[in-house]
């Protein structure tokens, strides 16, 4: 075939074989021609020429879209460089965390008290999820038959969780089945379990899995906190891991051992449960010291709740009855509630009428049942200050041992040619012994208790006359009543100081702290608020007065017969709510090396019972019994 050329000279055809058209190919191909016309065949033309606006057009493109690829690759390399090495770095690797434990809480013969228990969640990773519409609705109604609880996926894509606190079997299901559940993943957590939650909840406190904390987990975090460890496992571009490496190692949190007495702790729960619901009340509170260190031995208020509850999750219906609970069983009454003591008050008016010389230890004074004052700005008006029996001649030792109220009137608010202390004096002496103020005890929430006086009632009342602080005002604080406001704790340290001669310690429920293996880290020594602040002489009465009490006053057919002598002081409260009262008790024992204060209280006792009486009784012949034995 020959090549075709065209009249248009602007068009050429080379030979694509040749370099050269040879003179008779010239010639032959205008014979064709020549044929072509005779036929009648017209021209046809096999290229048509682009136009210059069509080519550049294209170019155009080609250099928009060249600029566009260098701008991507600028954008890439040096705008987001640093984003995409990080996110390559972070899918390169699988970090891990390897989980440590918290510390534990012993009491002080390391009896553990608190536990971490490892539990399970189901956990929904959306993204994960199957897109098979029928394959999801086969997961979805499978797992809601092993749960028992309906599952639907929200519209996000954020991990949720489905059910915690997995049961033995739904967990054995999921870890054997896991394959067949894609999306969905069983995670292990630690929690805290508490040891008889009820009876230790208001000293240890609680975790929540939110992380909340109160009691020793709370005031202690710094110690009983773990630190995770995290461990890399690096994978290749197709997903195979390649390696690991540790990044930290995983460090447990310190433990605590406590100065507590978890059977004391147990028998004074037990006792002062049953005694509260035997007199009709609904709370109380109990609290045991080590006279020689400020220790605390025991602590109980009452009603109390369970600590498990809050660690390991609770239902509505749970939360709904605890906090609407008007009991307040959340509420710390040892440390936080404060009370008009009542007669409780008695030793430490007297060590201060003793030492500020108002009243020798032998003065005797007439009480007759009552004491009659008339008012200093008139004459004929009087007022009658009540005793609760007629005690005849009674000296300091047997005011305190049969809680004789003239007795205490007088040297208080001063009557005849008795001066008294007035509240000035007895405010000082009650402060030195720790009252209206925190004890600094390591549990949060403490109150501070109120102690009233002059100013406070000029600056707290709207009307004159209730402004002035009348001679009343110092009788009601003498024997306890009145706007005073103690806590049971700070009662309990004031007998600590009397029992042990003098020396006010901060009370202290965590005695060391150790590591997983009990080796001591760090001990607590004990520490001193005050000392040497009322003189022995004077302490020495007052014990004897106290020791009164068992052999020949308040106390004596209640506490005579324990294993041990002890010296007690009892209080008997009005409560502003007619012939109802808070039932006081102090005691220490052994009368002469005393190892230990209690203090309990019942709230809102109908009538003059004797309930913390037969109380202590009971809780003391079974501790003094327990160490015969030892």
């Amino acid at each position: 075939m020959f090549p075709l050329f065209s009249k248009n000279k602007r068009l050429r055809i080379a030979d694509k074989f040749k370099k050269e058209i040879e003179p008779q190919e010239v010639f032959l191909d205008k014979l064709f021609r020549s044929r072509q016309e005779e036929v009648g065949l017209s021209e046809k033309k096999i290229e048509v020429p682009l136009s210059k606006r069509f080519i550049q057009s294209i170019y155009l493109i080609f250099l928009i879209l060249i600029v566009i690829l260098f701008g991507k690759t600028f954008q890439i390399q040096f705008v987001q460089g640093e984003e995409f090495s990080r996110l390559a770095r972070n899918n390169q690797f699988i970090a891990h965390e390897i989980q440590a434990h918290r510390g534990v809480i012993y009491d002080k013969d390391f009896n553990q008290l608190v536990f971490n228990k490892i539990n399970f969640d189901l956990v929904c990773h959306p993204e994960e999820i199957p897109q098979n519409e029928k394959e999801r609705k086969r997961m979805l109604d499978e797992i809601s038959l092993i749960i028992e609880k309906e599952v639907q996926l929200p519209d996000s894509f954020s991990d949720f969780l489905v059910l915690e606190n997995l049961n033995y079997q739904q967990l054995i299901i999921f870890r054997t089945r896991e394959k067949d559940f894609p999306g969905f993943e069983v995670i292990s957590h630690a929690v805290r379990e508490y040891r008889e939650g009820e009876i230790f909840s208001h000293l240890i406190g609680y975790q929540r899995k939110t992380g909340e904390k109160t009691g020793l987990e709370e005031f202690y975090e710094e110690y009983l906190k773990e630190n995770s460890g995290e461990i890399k496992i690096q994978r290749d571009a197709m997903g195979t891991f390649t390696a690991e490496k540790v990044e930290s190692m995983p460090e447990s949190g310190k433990s605590l051992v406590l100065w507590v007495d978890s059977d004391l702790q147990k028998k004074v729960y037990e006792e002062l449960k049953k005694s509260i619901e035997n007199a009709g009340s609904e709370r109380g509170v109990g609290v045991v010291l080590d006279v020689k260190t400020g220790g605390v031995l025991s602590l109980v208020s009452i009603p109390s709740f369970d600590n498990n509850l809050f660690s390991q999750g609770m239902s509505a219906e749970q939360w709904e009855e605890i906090s609407n609970d008007i009991r307040e069983p959340l509420f710390n009454k040892v440390i936080s509630g404060t009370y008009p003591t009542g007669s409780t008050i008695k030793p430490l008016i007297a060590s201060a009428a003793l030492e500020e010389n108002i009243i020798s230890p032998d003065k005797k004074i007439l009480c007759t049942g009552e004491i009659v004052i008339k008012s200093p700005w008139d004459e004929e008006v009087s007022w009658t200050y009540h005793d609760w029996s007629v005690h005849g001649w009674t000296d300091i030792r047997k005011a305190i041992a049969q809680s004789c109220n003239v007795f205490f009137y007088t040297i208080g608010g001063g009557y005849k040619d008795i001066e008294g202390l007035g509240v000035e004096k007895m405010k000082k002496y009650l402060e030195l012994f720790g009252w209206g103020n925190t004890t600094g005890i390591d549990l949060s929430g403490e109150e501070e208790g109120f102690i009233p006086d002059k100013e406070w009632k000029k600056n707290n009342f709207q009307e004159n006359v209730d402004k002035i602080w009348m001679p009343g005002d110092d009788y009601h604080l003498a024997i306890g009543q009145g706007d005073l406001r103690i806590t049971p704790l700070q009662v309990a340290v004031a007998f600590v100081a009397i029992a042990n001669k003098g020396i006010l310690y901060k009370p202290r429920v965590v005695q060391k702290i150790v590591d997983e293996n009990k080796n001591i880290i760090q001990e607590f020594e004990p520490q001193i608020n005050n000392q040497n602040f009322i003189s022995q002489e004077t302490l020495q009465i007052v014990r004897e007065g106290m020791r009164q009490t068992v052999t020949d006053g308040s106390a004596t057919n209640w506490l005579n017969s324990l294993p041990v002598k002890a010296a007690v002081k009892t209080g008997t409260a009005q409560t502003g709510k007619e012939d109802y009262y808070h039932n006081w008790i102090t005691v220490f024992a052994p009368y002469e090396d005393p190892e230990i204060v209690m203090t309990l209280m019942v709230e809102n006792v109908e009538g003059m019972k004797a309930v913390t009486l037969p109380l202590a009784r009971d809780i003391l012949n079974w501790y003094f019994s327990q160490k015969e034995q030892e």
